[in-house]
């Protein structure tokens, strides 16, 4: 009979413990919900003293993402240049005949870390890009419904149109050249490893195919931030004085 008591009806006790469990996930989740949106709203209000920091010295969010495009636009060279100088460097190591093999993959190691760090900046910029565009938009957005004429109200809002539509075609080149950088990256990484565990000629042949890939898909990142510094360019120069 005790049995199917306990089977029919769990002890007060099982009851608790389930509630209690079930009390402290949602008060883990409600906590959580609750810092995610004060450190959202902590960020809102840092940028928010800074733009008004700037907007006393005259430099406005339209001019704050003039700066940041210019910026990530600027990284992104350099981060092609680095790309460049170890599509060079790949390109000397796969006709490879002899000589200092532990100087060739000295360079190579030190293209890699250059461009490494490269490509980590590029993502910073792009990152600020994105952030002051946003605030930018939402600004005017807002702005714009307080102009109470008409005509003003239409020429405002086809303006903030025409610059977040070309907004949108730059950041679209730049996201794309941006997300080509890790992959090529990796493999990049990837061979240098290979080449450090055999510093030998026969390595160098054996990693003459990968080699050869890497050169392929280098070259055509090269190609994609051609596209996207030319979009950069494009904007800055269209962009509302």
């Amino acid at each position: 009979m005790k049995a199917e008591l306990f089977l029919r009806k769990p002890p007060r006790a099982l009851l608790t413990r389930s509630l209690n469990h079930a009390s402290v996930a949602v008060v883990k989740r409600t906590l959580l919900a609750c810092l995610l949106l004060l450190s959202l709203a902590s960020m809102t209000a840092c940028r928010n003293a800074v733009y008004s920091a700037y907007e006393n010295f005259g430099i406005y969010k339209r001019d704050l993402l003039k700066k940041r495009v210019v910026s990530a636009r600027d990284e992104e060279k350099g981060a092609q240049q680095e790309f460049k100088d170890a599509l060079t460097r790949l390109k000397e190591l796969t006709g490879f005949e002899g000589g200092d093999l532990e100087k060739h993959y000295r360079r190579l190691q030190s293209d890699y870390d250059d461009a490494a760090a490269r490509v980590s900046a590029v993502h910073k910029r792009v990152q600020d890009v994105e952030t002051v565009a946003g605030d930018l938009f939402t600004e005017w957005d807002k702005e714009n419904r307080q102009i109470e004429t008409d005509t003003l109200r239409q020429t405002s809002r086809q303006q903030l149109n025409e610059t977040r539509q070309r907004y949108d075609e730059m950041l679209l080149a730049l996201k794309k050249s941006e997300r080509s950088m890790d992959p090529v990256l990796r493999k990049f990484h990837d061979y240098v490893l290979a080449l450090k565990h055999s510093l030998n000629a026969q390595a160098i042949a054996d990693l003459r195919g990968e080699s050869s890939k890497i050169q392929q898909e280098v070259a055509k990142l090269i190609e994609d931030m051609n596209s996207s510094i030319a979009g950069a360019d494009e904007f800055i120069r269209q962009f509302p004085k």
